[in-house]
């Protein structure tokens, strides 16, 4: 009996090890820093969301990160931490989801067991359920809708791009499925998607061997249930180009996305010398791109336009883009900031007082027809070389804190690379005009595309008109403007205003009906 248990306990210690390594964890030893920093993602995402429980895995994650664990509730976590400077939280994307989880050097030991409760002993209490439910609900109900027609533009974009799929609908979820979420659900959810055979763990600061062993022991008592990553599904390929205009009552312009499958990513090599061509074109929040100064600077038609050849979560926040949010079902994009509709302009000028479009059908022309130049003409030497050596010294701002290395070095393993910014440094380097020409022509065509546009009631319908049937959209342009403008502004608007698009279709959705 005694060689029977020592037997057991020496396969069971070799189980446990055996777990131990099979825990990925990305480290990012710097000894002089005066923080720890741990992450803990699970290979889950929205996309793992079941069939009419959409939202469910937000769900899991929120009521992990806003409510109570190991028996302590939320707010007293809170002040519990408040002195230390410590925090934390969770961000949900398609693919993926992470906790990251920051505490001063000095107070790493006290903060552990916070984290270790948090991501082990949730509470998931009724209380805290009723909570996290009621602003989620909120959000899918409301706030999509209200706080940003820049954003509602971009989420419904997606839901045409991948409709019918498993990215289509919102990480938050639909009305009608949140109202279905049960603390029920969340506890399965929690067993069945967030457990330890689709988890990686990262850790940066000024941390000792002890505590990265004692992290990855810890991390390895999650749930054992066994868990296959859904395969994300792909962008559809429009027909021609789709429009669909969401009528919405207020709207303060017309805020508008546009988008189309791209089929390679940060795992794909050629992707650096697409993002030469997309920083000359339309690099976000850079007023030296294509696209910035002939809507923007050259006709003050709106705050920024820009472009992008992968997802860029919270554009309107963020200055650079962001870790955390691995794809790789992929698609590029065009973001058209609100322009002016009949109305507005209306109002302001009585030169203007006949129009019944305002400003998008031209904006829209305008940025289709520059990427159609560019494609034809590809960008020209003197282009390329300022452009690859400001991104060579751009990309080395994405990461700053330690937060942010920690989080793009495990995006990179989601790619299968292992520093991806040292990696696109060297990619960028050796890029050629030829090869960044190639790129932009493979991989960007302006014949199939979807638009989503959301607009006022009031402009829906002559803009869906205009767009059909293909009809001449000059600039709109007050007498006073237009005065103090360079004859070529006004030779290319004339060009602008009849360029042809490949435009198929044309929706009109009432913005109640979105995300359904």
């Amino acid at each position: 009996m005694k060689h029977l248990m020592v037997r057991v306990f020496t396969l069971t210690s070799l189980l446990f090890a055996a777990q131990l390594e099979a825990i990925e964890v990305v480290e990012l030893r710097q000894e002089n820093s005066n923080k720890v920093v741990f992450q803990v993602r699970f290979e889950n995402g929205s996309i793992a969301d079941p069939k009419g429980k959409e939202g469910l895995t937000a769900a899991t994650a929120s009521l992990m990160s806003q409510g109570g664990a190991g028996g302590t509730g939320y707010s007293e976590i809170q002040d519990i931490m408040h002195p230390w400077a410590a925090g934390y939280g969770a961000a949900v994307d398609k693919q993926v989801s992470t906790f990251t989880f920051q505490v001063p050097a000095d107070f790493v030991d006290e903060f552990y067991p916070l984290l270790k409760n948090v991501m082990l002993a949730p509470n998931f209490s009724d209380q805290d359920f009723s909570r996290v439910m009621k602003n989620q609900q909120n959000y899918v109900d409301q706030v999509v809708r209200a706080s940003s027609d820049e954003d509602y533009s971009k989420y419904a974009l997606e839901h045409q791009l991948f409709r019918g799929g498993n990215m289509q609908h919102l990480r938050q979820g639909t009305s009608e499925a949140v109202k279905g979420i049960t603390v029920e659900d969340i506890r399965s959810h929690y067993k069945n998607a967030f457990t330890r055979n689709n988890v990686s763990l990262g850790i940066a600061g000024n941390y000792d061997d002890a505590l990265l062993s004692r992290f990855k022991a810890d991390m390895s008592e999650l749930s054992d249930a066994a868990f296959k990553p859904a395969s994300p599904s792909k962008a559809n390929t429009a027909d021609g180009i789709e429009v669909e205009i969401i009528a919405k009552e207020g709207a303060f312009g017309s805020a508008i996305f546009t988008g189309a499958p791209l089929n390679i990513t940060r795992a794909d090599d050629e992707f650096a010398a697409l993002m030469i061509a997309n920083s000359w074109m339309g690099e976000h929040r850079k007023s030296y791109s294509r696209l910035y100064q002939k809507i923007r600077q050259a006709r003050s038609m709106n705050y920024g336009d820009y472009s992008y050849i992968e997802w860029y979560s919270n554009g309107g926040r963020n200055q650079l883009p962001p870790s955390g949010v691995p794809r790789s079902s992929n698609y590029w994009s065009i973001w058209i900031r609100p322009v002016q509709i009949a109305n507005q302009l209306k109002q302001q000028y009585t030169e203007l007082a006949d129009i019944n479009v305002g400003h998008a059908h031209f904006a829209l022309r305008m940025a289709i027809r520059e990427f159609d130049l560019m494609i034809k003409n590809g960008i020209s030497k003197e282009d390329f070389e300022a452009t690859k050596t400001f991104l060579r010294s751009y990309s080395k701002l994405y990461a700053q804190s330690p937060a942010q290395q920690l989080g793009w070095l495990m995006d990179s393993k989601f790619y299968g690379r292992t520093d991806y910014l040292a990696e696109l440094d060297t990619l960028l380097e050796k890029a050629t005009l030829e090869e960044v020409n190639a790129a932009l022509r493979t991989h960007w065509q302006t014949e199939n595309m979807f638009v989503t546009i959301v607009t006022d009631v009031s402009e829906a319908q002559p803009l869906a008109d205009g767009l059909i049937s293909n009809t001449p959209s000059p600039m709109s342009y007050s007498d006073l403007v237009k005065s103090g403008l360079p004859a070529e502004i006004l030779a290319e608007d004339e060009q602008v205003a009849s360029y042809p698009l490949n435009i198929k279709k044309v929706t009109i959705v009432q913005s109640a009906d979105t995300f359904n």
